[in-house]
């Protein structure tokens, strides 16, 4: 099973950036589909942007326009770009692998996001 290690988080004041990576321990050109998902404090777990094998951007409705994903097939890494932070967008984030969006087949362990306003 492939192995995901997240990094780049940390504590950032409203208006930020920061980048997350997300390195995976085998070749990811063939994987269909990575996502990142963030779980804020006391609540669900959920897909905050993901990008298919093609190279497809996909994105929840409240970061579209300021973050974005991207993937480096020869570095076995994924990207996730956060600009204009704000502090709804705290939580731990989550890097994932997939045969398709509902069926993930390997999470990270995370990595902290913290906006302070």
């Amino acid at each position: 099973q492939v192995q995901l290690v997240e990094s780049g988080g940390g504590l950032v004041q409203a208006g930020g950036s920061l980048r997350l990576s997300c390195v995976a321990s085998d070749d990811i050109s063939s994987i269909n589909t990575v996502g990142w998902y963030r779980q804020a404090p006391g609540k669900q777990r959920d897909l905050v942007a993901g990008i298919t094998r093609t190279g497809r951007p996909i994105y929840v409705d409240s970061v579209k326009g300021r973050f974005t994903i991207s993937r480096d097939n020869a570095k076995n890494t994924v990207y996730l770009q956060m600009n204009s932070l704000k502090p709804e967008d705290t939580g731990a984030y989550y890097c994932t692998v997939g045969s398709a969006w509902d069926t993930i087949d390997a999470w990270g362990q995370g990595t902290q996001v913290t906006v302070s306003s």
